[in-house]
């Protein structure tokens, strides 16, 4: 349907079906639906979707055509190691850095303080704008370097990114610059913000952990209905982090299991609070459990599954007591 949907609303600009002011209406509908289909690869590379690993790799790599992922890089880079070491520092490549990798490293400095949301700096929507188009690019250039993927599967992920990025290169040379800007420039920024919206809520407002216990280090969030549609559950985090091949029709139910099994420990919030935690909060891990802002000095707790109130930052000395999901920036 999304990939339908696509086409549809590519083809009504390419060939001006409907007048050009207009067409600025379609891009936002075209980037859900790219997000759409970066979600519905996401779950199909798990194994959630279809079971055979070559229809896996084909729906994967339509499905995250408008990003250009490779679906090899994505299951050594997310099914792999993210999942396996989630929010290690040092391991999971989807971590903000520890206090000492900031100091230690200009790039991480120049990419933490520019590139990430976090300390009330409206720049930092850039990260939600561009962020997984300009990660996943990092994650191919470096997935060489790391040993994440051997040089054989190295050359069929470039093989598969060059092949996407053809893909976009012709329908521009096809339909001229303008029109490439509405049906694929805008819509790309519109799905990077939906796909890391929630990408970072899931994991960064979290601690660092060396167990692997996504009870403390994932969130999931809630929203309504329909975006629960297009994103396929994928706000489910902690159950998708429980059981990644299970299908998100049953994240619900596997929800309620878990918080009777665990009532004080599984940590779900609103999507739109969660987000502006992001906002709030800095994105240097000062230790495990407390987020810092080297510039300004100001501390934040990580959510932590105990009772307790967000309350708001320090400028030093003894960091707040790390807050519940259930009262994060609840002033009550």
């Amino acid at each position: 349907m999304q990939l339908a949907i696509i086409t549809t609303l590519v083809s009504a600009i390419a060939f001006d079906w409907v007048a050009w002011p207009w067409q600025l209406l379609l891009s936002p509908v075209i980037g859900a639906s790219f997000a759409g289909l970066t979600f519905l690869a996401h779950e199909t590379l798990h194994g959630a979707i279809v079971r055979g690993k070559r229809l896996r790799r084909l729906v994967g790599f339509i499905g995250f055509l408008p990003f250009m992922v490779s679906p090899r890089l994505w299951i050594a880079w997310h099914n792999r190691v993210h999942h396996g070491h989630t929010n290690q520092p040092g391991v999971d490549p989807d971590a903000y850095p520890t206090l000492e990798e900031y100091a230690n490293s200009r790039t991480v400095r120049i990419v933490t303080d520019y590139g990430a949301p976090g300390g009330g700096r409206l720049r930092g929507a850039l990260a939600l704008m561009v962020g997984f188009t300009i990660q996943s690019k990092h994650m191919l250039v470096d997935a060489r370097r790391t040993g994440m993927l051997t040089p054989k599967e190295y050359g069929w992920a470039l093989a598969e990114t060059a092949l996407g990025l053809s893909v976009w290169v012709t329908l521009a040379a096809l339909i001229g610059p303008g029109a490439f800007l509405i049906a694929y420039v805008l819509p790309i920024i519109v799905a990077n913000s939906i796909v890391m919206g929630l990408i970072l809520t899931n994991h960064s407002l979290s601690p660092h952990t060396d167990v692997n216990d996504p009870l403390a280090n994932s969130l999931s969030v809630t929203g309504p209905r329909f975006i629960e549609w297009v994103t396929l559950g994928f706000g489910f985090h902690v159950e998708h982090h429980l059981f990644p091949a299970m299908s998100a029709r049953h994240a619900p139910q596997l929800r309620e299991a878990v918080k009777k099994l665990w009532p004080d420990k599984y940590q779900s919030l609103p999507f739109l609070r969660a987000l502006w935690a992001l906002h709030l909060s800095p994105r240097v891990y000062q230790n495990p459990t407390t987020l810092y802002d080297p510039r300004t000095g100001k501390q934040w707790p990580a959510l932590a599954p105990r009772d307790g109130l967000w309350p708001a930052p320090t400028a030093g000395g003894t960091p707040p007591r790390s807050p519940s999901a259930r009262h994060a920036l609840d002033p009550s």
